[in-house]
């Protein structure tokens, strides 16, 4: 299996997805922990059971597509053209509801299990898959002119933020939470679409599914240095700009919502990755310092760019920890880990909260697999979802 650094008999695999399939057909283990009572966070808990591949539907083998895309709209060619609704087209019944009410009266699938409760974090387990889930309402709020809530159709909810400068933030959810839609409304009424899925994908869903079990294995054909950009390596801040800018490695089949992105590692995989390997995190802590805020200032500079050429662009901010502690407990530090790097963007670098999106991963993709102490796993990675999430077409 083809790994990180294949020099390194623990380097990990490149691909997201090979490590699941490898955790799913049991070959990595995650290291024996009894001798480790502290871990990446002391909180306790069970482990959660790692099943194998029951119910999943049979893949179908590699496909070579040939070289990866030359550029966003290429990527999308696959994607039927549709018809994009205004996100404010619906009318709603306006409700007053805080975000953590909403948070907290969110339906989740059958099948979805809550492993645990860490502060405003929830483990869920589903499908043999453990995640923490979060609220980005918080961020994208923050400091807002007036933010209000309206009840749609089909159980879903819009959210609208309006702005001191007269932009408005509004963002439709699904009847589990998942966001759907979400756009930038301009002062001169111009609509940038920053997330858009067709709904068709979700009607008649009992459970969530990963939507990367209808895609065959990935076929990553370029170097890895073309995949994967690590910080440590980057000569000119213009490094993170020229990759950041590079479209995906293979054709983008659908849209997906952002959750389905976060949630599958199979559609991850179809963007490039920069690892922030340059960034330090104390053990077991989320926080960063100023020093190590201004080390994101080479990548919140290439986002301010892409961000001038397409407003709409949109940014996974994934949070890692190593394996020490206990699984649910290191994806909710993760998960902190990211958010925390989101917010150093937004206050000390300008990037609107709106055009980053987060997601803790814990200790199961490690960069380095060992189960001792590991500051390379301790980790934030950036990818560029725009193509993935949203009609590129439709912002130029």
């Amino acid at each position: 299996m083809q790994g990180e650094a294949p020099t390194d008999p623990n380097a990990a695999p490149i691909l997201d997805s090979q490590k699941d399939a490898e955790r799913r057909g049991g070959g990595r283990k995650r290291g024996d922990k009894n001798a480790q009572q502290d871990g990446e966070q002391q909180n306790g808990g069970q482990n959660a059971q790692q099943g194998g591949d029951q119910g999943r539907k049979p893949v179908a083998a590699p496909i070579d597509q040939g070289p990866p895309p030359t550029d966003d709209r290429a990527a999308q060619q696959e994607i039927k053209p549709e018809k994009i609704v205004p996100v404010t087209e619906e009318k709603g019944t306006r409700v007053e509801r805080a975000p953590d009410e909403i948070a907290r009266d969110r339906r989740r699938p059958k099948g979805v299990d809550v492993v645990r409760k860490l502060g405003d974090r929830v483990i869920l387990q589903f499908n043999n898959q453990t995640f923490v889930q979060s609220n980005d309402a918080p961020r994208v709020t923050r400091g807002a002119k007036e933010v209000y809530y309206e009840d749609l159709s089909g159980d879903r909810t819009r959210e609208i933020v309006e702005r001191d400068n007269g932009v408005r933030i509004v963002t439709i959810r699904n009847r589990y939470g998942d966001v759907i839609q979400r756009s930038r409304i301009a002062p001169d009424g111009r609509e940038y679409v920053l997330s858009y899925v067709d709904e068709r994908h979700y009607q008649d869903d009992s459970d969530w599914r990963d939507p990367g079990d209808d895609l065959p294995p990935m076929r990553l054909t370029i170097p890895r240095r073309e995949y994967i950009l690590d910080s440590e390596d980057v000569e000119s801040p213009d490094d993170y700009y020229e990759f950041l800018e590079q479209p995906p490695v293979e054709k983008v089949q659908r849209l997906y919502s952002i959750d389905e992105v976060k949630r599958s590692a199979r559609v991850r995989d179809i963007a490039r990755r920069v690892d922030l390997d340059t960034l330090n995190f104390e053990f077991g802590s989320a926080s960063i310092s100023d020093t190590e805020v201004q080390k994101l200032e080479g990548v919140a500079t290439a986002m301010e760019k892409l961000l001038k050429k397409n407003p709409a662009e949109t940014f996974l901010i994934e949070g890692h920890t190593d394996a020490v502690g206990t699984p649910e407990a290191n994806l909710a530090l993760s998960d902190r880990r990211a958010e925390a790097v989101a917010e150093a963007l937004t206050n000390a670098f300008g990037i609107p909260p709106e055009n980053l999106t987060t997601q803790g991963y814990g200790e199961e993709y490690l960069k380095v697999n060992t189960a001792a102490p590991n500051r390379e796993n301790r980790r934030v990675a950036i990818r560029r979802i725009t193509s993935l999430v949203a009609p590129v077409a439709s912002n130029n």
